[in-house]
């Protein structure tokens, strides 16, 4: 009984044993398979691996590879399921940066990364301010009495201009220089070389020539200041200083003695310059001006009726023509001959510079504008727009406005730049004896044909308005 009861126990634990052996068996076989799927995953990972060690740390900088996705130290990942996710990350980086590494393909990939990166960057870098316009430096070139003050103005409204009215008077003061020859020429050349440093914003040069001389750069004795609109505001209008008389002061407010620093400053400051002259005669002493690199020179020549011209000299400087209203009171028949070959002079000189700068030579070239004082009065603002065009200079509202303002007033003063422009302008038709015009068609006759201005034949042809002085004319500018 004892043996057939064993039987079936010995049974048992055979069975057992033969279940735990397959469990082993069973788990070992796993871990068999669980090792043979890591060796092979490692040895991916440890191609993958050393291709990123072939490929330049700089590639790598740029893709922002992460750490996280590399392996550990120890070379080892917690489970399967984080290798094969570490595994298909690295593989889709390494498919980016295979192709940066030679292939064909590549290169034009790169370049198209490189052009939506510099297209990313241009977005958000701030763009240089537009480039500034080039400096013009605008000379107007007129004599006395030809509204050369009027014209002027057309520049020193314009805030962007440094605006200079008359600086040379100062150099004719100085210096003296006998009339003809040798010494026309010197004085030529002294206003030439004093106006190239102007334009240049050398206002110191002003003080050579300024009486009584500046002390520590400032004077209260620069001529007709208060024409120029850049010398009387802030910052070259200092406070006042009590008990300093000014010989020509500002006119819309009350400023300190002239600083000649801050005055060459705000030269320096302003987009462009402008200078009124009436003492430069000859137009080709301009030439090193013209073609001095540091200088954009602009030349505008104004010229009036001869006739027009004397009739207000008589007025604006009558003990200069002593002479003349003498011969007018007595009748004589005859001018002193001096007289007339002074005007005679005048006249042939404007002619001579118009005539040069029509011909518009290599170094004048785009740079000269004949401008007729007369077609200014009867169309200020067509002529002002004309007159910026060609001096390369964008024309602002402010100027306009002052345009029509100042082209409708009812002031006439000799020195006056406010009057009704289209009535005054043959003004002096009225009050010219005809002997005077005679004598001026006379002396003046190839620069009165020259500018298009009609002689007439007898004294009621002078004072009739219907009877047109102007012969029709263009735009004098040829570029």
């Amino acid at each position: 009984m004892e043996k057939g009861l064993s039987l079936p126990q010995d049974c048992r634990h055979f069975l057992h044993s033969l279940r735990m052996r397959s469990k082993y068996a069973l788990f070992l076989a796993f871990v068999v398979v669980v090792f043979v799927f890591i060796e092979k995953e490692n040895k991916i990972i440890s191609r993958v691996s050393d291709k990123l060690k072939q490929i330049p740390q700089s590639l790598v900088d740029a893709n922002s590879t992460d750490p996280a996705l590399v392996l550990a130290e120890n070379a080892s990942l917690l489970s399967l399921s984080e290798l094969d996710s570490a595994f298909l990350q690295l593989q889709s980086r390494l498919r980016n940066l295979s192709l940066q590494l030679g292939m064909e393909p590549a290169e034009e990939a790169e370049e198209e990364q490189m052009l939506e990166a510099e297209e990313e960057w241009e977005q958000l870098e701030p763009r240089p301010p537009a480039e500034a316009p080039p400096r013009r430096h605008v000379l107007l070139m007129a004599t006395t009495r030809t509204g050369s003050s009027f014209v002027g103005e057309f520049f020193n409204q314009q805030g962007n201009i440094f605006y200079l009215f008359e600086p040379l008077w100062h150099i004719e003061r100085t210096v003296s220089f006998e009339q003809g020859g040798a010494n026309a020429a010197g004085s030529a050349l002294v206003y030439r070389d004093v106006l190239k440093q102007l334009f240049l914003c050398d206002l110191y040069i002003l003080e050579h020539f300024i009486i009584p001389a500046p002390e520590d750069h400032l004077t209260q004795f620069v001529f007709r200041r208060g024409s120029s609109r850049s010398l009387c505001e802030d910052p070259v209008c200092t406070p006042l200083v009590k008990k300093v008389f000014e010989k020509y002061p500002c006119k819309n407010r009350r400023c300190g003695p002239l600083n000649m620093t801050l005055a060459a400053e705000a030269c320096r400051r302003k987009e462009h310059m402008a200078i009124k002259a009436v003492r430069i005669r000859q137009l080709e002493f301009l030439q090193p001006l013209a073609e001095d690199p540091r200088l954009d020179l602009r030349v505008i020549q104004l010229v009036r009726d001869p006739r027009a011209v004397l009739a207000s000299r008589m007025v604006a400087f009558a003990d200069k023509y002593e002479t003349w209203k003498k011969w007018l009171a007595k009748g004589q028949d005859q001018l002193r001959e001096e007289e007339v070959l002074r005007l005679k002079g005048n006249c042939e000189s404007i002619r001579l510079s118009a005539e040069l700068g029509l011909r518009q030579p290599a170094w004048l070239r785009g740079r000269y504008m004949l401008v007729r004082y007369e077609d200014v009065a009867l169309r200020p603002l067509q002529k002002a727009q004309e007159m910026y065009r060609f001096a390369g200079i964008p024309l602002t509202p402010q100027v306009e406005d002052w345009i029509q303002k100042n082209t409708q007033a009812a002031h006439d003063g000799i020195y006056s730049t406010q009057k009704n422009s289209s009535e005054q302008f043959e003004k002096w038709r009225f009050s010219m004896p005809f002997k005077l015009a005679q004598v001026v068609q006379a002396a003046c006759g190839p620069a009165m044909r020259l500018f298009g201005y009609k002689p007439v034949q007898d004294a009621a042809s002078l004072s009739n308005r219907s009877v047109s002085l102007l012969e029709e004319r263009g735009t004098f500018w040829v570029t």
